[in-house]
């Protein structure tokens, strides 16, 4: 237990003076292992899981996911869901606002990852707020806070990387997210509601759209509605693997770069490269996480913690709320990819003996990395836009962020009283 404790704060300890938490945790788990085991186990360990993981044929799915993400991010596809949505809310009190959360919904959908989404509705929907006399903080807030929807509306990044290191139905954690994603999107557009009926300077209507310009908007994005439709569809179905979902929506968006005019060998090697960076941060954050994730079953701490939390007879819901608290200490220093590598392994271990269900823990997890990409001080999607458009202050953004972090909590509050918002449609997944 000491000992599990000692390596817990050694992680945090280099993460926190600046070591990236991918060689924190590889580092203290072979220093720690070769402590209590001697080197040569602990050599031996670390070439095992990392040999173990690198041919995992679950992570050939992730830099494909990515890969397409990327492809329609530079399709300029996320123009034309922002003046779809403009073209049937802008007209309203706040519309532009309306806009960004739908039009972040449905790119975070297709690209699968917050912070890309927050990335790119931040060049693609501030300036226009900005210009319509909307205020600095409903148009920062609300672009960061709608980028985190991507954690949630399939095909996310963060319930695919869940999926591999829990081992559970890719398929059916993409559909339990569908359900709070929508919630948390009412919510949000309520937040926006709020906002402009207390001070309607805040967001300036702007001019009808004619039914004409909504159905030309529609048509621009019917093919890859078509590819999402087809990537989903069939995975649920079970027509076909995840591995394979991914390499039909890579080609996919391929295909449409190409017949937009957006695809040239300039462009396909700037995504292939990016995707590769981003696959390789992802692989180097998971060998760093399985071997401490490893050191820690060697130390006994989730079966101690198991027994106790047995023993002591706590309320399921009074150990969901203690990992609450961690969740939010550690997303206000860590960014989510590495909390979930650091976490997850032993969370299952000790929640799956009390009867938690995987999946549902899945999207659990995953909403309270989503509270963590806009909750100060770390908020990573906050800085994001903040790095877009300097302009825009950080105290700020985290203000114009407070309504649709509330909308979260909200959000979360449901999934723990409801679970079954989240498990009712999964029992259909092939």
């Amino acid at each position: 237990m000491l000992t599990a404790g000692v390596g817990f704060f050694l992680v945090i300890l280099l993460a926190f003076v600046g070591l990236p938490l991918c060689f924190s945790m590889f580092i203290v788990a072979l220093v720690m292992f070769s402590f209590v085991r001697g080197f040569d186990p602990a050599i031996f360990m670390s070439g095992q899981a990392i040999y173990g993981l690198a041919t995992n044929v679950g992570f050939a799915v992730l830099p494909m996911f990515i890969f397409m993400g990327i492809m329609i991010y530079k399709s300029n596809f996320a123009e034309d869901l922002y003046d779809l949505a403009y073209a049937f809310v802008g007209h309203r009190r706040g519309g532009l606002a309306y806009a960004t959360i739908l039009a972040s919904a449905a790119f975070a959908s297709m690209s699968g990852s917050s912070i890309a989404t927050a990335a790119t509705m931040s060049r693609v929907a501030i300036p226009p707020m900005l210009s319509r006399k909307y205020s600095d903080t409903l148009a920062g807030g609300c672009v960061s806070s709608a980028g985190t929807l991507g954690c949630l509306l399939p095909p996310s990044i963060p319930l695919l990387i869940y999926g591999i290191v829990a081992q559970q139905d890719i398929g059916k954690l993409f559909i339990a997210g569908v359900f709070p994603g929508i919630i948390l999107a009412i919510l949000f557009m309520a937040s926006v509601w709020l906002t402009v009926k207390r001070d309607p300077s805040k967001g300036p209507p702007g001019a009808p759209a004619t039914w004409a310009e909504r159905w030309r908007n529609v048509k621009k994005i019917g093919a890859l509605a078509g590819l999402l439709l087809v990537i989903i569809g069939g995975l649920y179905g079970g027509l076909f693997t995840a591995n394979e979902a991914g390499a039909i929506g890579a080609a996919g968006a391929l295909l449409l770069s190409l017949i937009r005019g957006r695809l040239n060998r300039q462009i396909l090697m700037s995504a292939l490269v990016e995707a590769g960076e981003i696959s390789a941060m992802i692989f180097a954050v998971a060998f760093g996480g399985l071997m401490f994730a490893n050191f820690i079953t060697m130390t006994g701490l989730t079966d101690t913690l198991t027994a106790v939390m047995t023993n002591a007879h706590l309320p399921l819901y009074a150990v969901l709320l203690l990992i609450v608290a961690l969740y939010v200490v550690l997303g206000s220093v860590m960014e989510a990819v590495s909390m979930m590598f650091l976490t997850v392994p032993v969370l299952t271990n000790i929640l799956q003996p009390l009867g938690v269900n995987m999946i549902w823990f899945g999207v659990f997890v995953v909403m309270m990395i989503e509270i963590g990409l806009i909750h100060p001080p770390m908020g990573m999607n906050v800085y994001v836009v903040n790095s877009t458009m300097p302009s825009m202050k950080v105290g700020k953004l985290f203000w114009g962020a407070a309504p649709f972090l509330v909308s979260s909590v909200i959000t979360l509050a449901v999934l723990l009283i409801v679970p079954g918002i989240a498990t009712w449609l999964t029992p259909f997944v092939k």
